[in-house]
This record gives structure tokens, sequence and C-alpha cells, in this order.
């Protein structure tokens, strides 16, 4: 079944860091599409590879010690990332913004949250004071704030309504696409709720593609309409939300599912997956889950499944994908 046409697309991303004569490679071939009002959550443990393929879209990836080895990301019709920085530019909190995990740390403590989000439709909206005042004052209502934080310092405010705040700044330009790097961790089960609700609500209003990545498969099932399963760099399993859960076919996905609490399950010992991801220095030939999979056999480890897609848009990267095993 085709998809529409993208809104964003990542094609066969590599990356690599240096440290010193080394050089390691992070991201081994990333292929994503995000379509325009659709949430496309992206998955997978800590060291996998998701906030770097965050900052590649945006711009941010540190060079050096990064380097991109090859691939495309297109966006607009531009290939992101053959742009100059000072093109780069007019994408970045213009078309394309960032929600970032911990707003404390990107809200500038020196200057009230009012100022922060005027300069920004000063510089990219060409807005006058007074409009982007106002401007202001309906994002935050918006975002469910009291237009008296115009006038407050970040550090007045509480965890949740900082990432309020850094989420009124992110739809302050009208972008296309937002980036919500795990924007919810910091906070509490009730605020995660609300936030979660506030993107929904936001991406429907404005026709936003977004990508919302988090280590929390649970998390995503409850607001992403598509989820990429991340693993050591790579992308194993991509499907619409309904049809991974309903048919998950790579064994990583099966088990992270396995993984997610259960109330029903009270008293009994929380499932793992063993062992950890790979180091991505040490990662071989083959499949870089197949030391942890419990149906990997020698092809595995010697070769990298190709990705074939199955129905739905159902994409998976695993020779012996849907092959059914006992989860103990």
């Amino acid at each position: 079944m085709e998809r529409m046409a993208s809104l964003l697309s990542i094609e066969d991303l590599r990356v690599a860091f240096s440290l010193g004569k080394k050089e390691t490679t992070v991201l081994r071939g990333i292929n994503l599409s995000i379509l325009g009002n659709e949430i496309h959550g992206l998955v997978g443990e800590s060291g996998s590879g998701k906030t770097v393929t965050s900052t590649c879209i945006i711009g941010l990836l540190p060079i050096p010690p990064a380097k991109i080895l090859s691939g495309h990301i297109y966006f607009d019709g531009k290939d992101l990332l053959s742009l100059p920085e000072d093109q780069m530019r007019t994408y970045r909190g213009r078309k394309i913004a960032m929600i970032f995990q911990e707003p404390a740390k990107y809200l500038n403590p020196a200057f009230k949250i009012g100022e922060q989000i005027i300069e920004m439709l000063m510089l990219h909206m060409g807005m006058k004071k007074r409009s982007a005042y106002e401007r202001v004052v309906e994002l935050l209502r918006l975002v469910g704030l009291d237009e008296k934080v115009i006038d407050s310092y970040p550090h007045e405010l509480s965890g949740g309504m900082k990432q309020r705040a850094m989420i009124a700044m992110a739809i302050s330009c009208d972008p296309d696409l937002i980036i919500a790097d795990e924007p919810t961790t910091a906070l509490d089960v009730t605020l995660q709720v609300q936030i979660l609700a506030l993107l929904k609500k936001l991406k429907d209003m404005r026709k936003l593609g977004v990508l919302f990545i988090s280590h929390d498969l649970y998390l995503v099932s409850e607001i992403a309409d598509r989820v990429s399963v991340i693993y050591a760099g790579r992308i194993v399993e991509s499907a619409t939300e309904e049809e991974l859960f309903r048919n998950p076919l790579h064994p990583y996905t099966r088990l992270l599912m396995h993984s997610i609490p259960d109330a029903k399950k009270k008293g009994s010992k929380l499932a793992t997956i063993p062992g950890q991801v790979p180091d991505a220095a040490e990662i071989g030939n083959g499949c870089a889950f197949a030391n942890r999979c419990p149906i990997a056999k020698e092809d595995c480890f010697n070769d990298i499944p190709s990705y074939v897609e199955y129905e739905n848009a159902h994409t998976v990267a695993c020779y012996y994908a849907g092959k059914i095993w006992q989860i103990l």
C-alpha cells in the first residue's frame, strides 16, 4: 500500500563520530518518512540513535566530532544536508521546531518567557514587538498557560509549565514539523498525559507533522499514528501504531512489548530483554540484535537483513520476521 507524499524523508542516513584516529558509525542507514498531520513515534533504548537522528534533521549535529558519511534528508523539496548554515537557519525554528527533553536547559534563565518567544517572532516572522506580544498571549493560552507567564522567568515555573512554554515557543512560527525529543521524561504521569493530549490537539489544529522520540513504547502507543523501532542506529521495524501492536514482526519489537508493565501481572517479575544495546564500535557484520535475539541463526550474525515490506506498509528488517517463539 503506497503512502502519501512525505513531509520529511530520511534516506540511508549514516553518521560516524571520531575520537582521535578512531571512527565509530552510530547511524547505520536510517530510513524514515513523516507525513503532514501525522505523529510518527521513534522508539528505542538509550544509545540507539534517536537523538542523533533528530539533531541531523534540525542541523545541530556537532561537526566535528560527528561526520555524515552518506544519506539525504528531504524537506520542502530540499536536501537539508546539502544546505549551508545560513540557509539552514531559515528552516530551523521557522519550518522545523524542536521540543527538548529538559526545557530548563534550553530556556534562557536571564530572560522572561515572553521576551524569548517575542524574539523568535521578530526574527523569523518579521513581526513588530506589539504584534509579537499579542501573539505570545494567544500562544500561552493555546498551551494552557495564563498570560501572566509572559512576565515570568523560567525558574518561576514548574516543570510542566516550562514544557508548555517550550511547546508555545516551538509552535510560535507555525512550523510544518515539530521534533519532540523525550518531551515527557522529566514529568510525572499526570503531566505526561496532559502534554500528550496537548501535542495531539496541536497536531490536529495545525496539521503538523510530529516526530515523537521516546524510549517508552507504551507512551508512543498512546500518541503515535505510525511507529518506527530503532536499534543500534538502524530502523528495524516500521508500521502504523495499530498494525505494529496487532502484529509485531521483529523479535526486538515483540520483546519491547512484552516488557511494558501490565497491571494484570501485578506481583510477577517485570520482563526484561537480556543484555544491552551493543557499543557502536563493537557491532559486527550481521544484525546488531543477534546477540540478544532468541531466534537468531548463523546468517543473522553474518549479514545485515534487508527491509521487507508486508501488508499495510509494514516494513521489517529480519530474516525470521514473524516467527513465533515462546517468550519466557
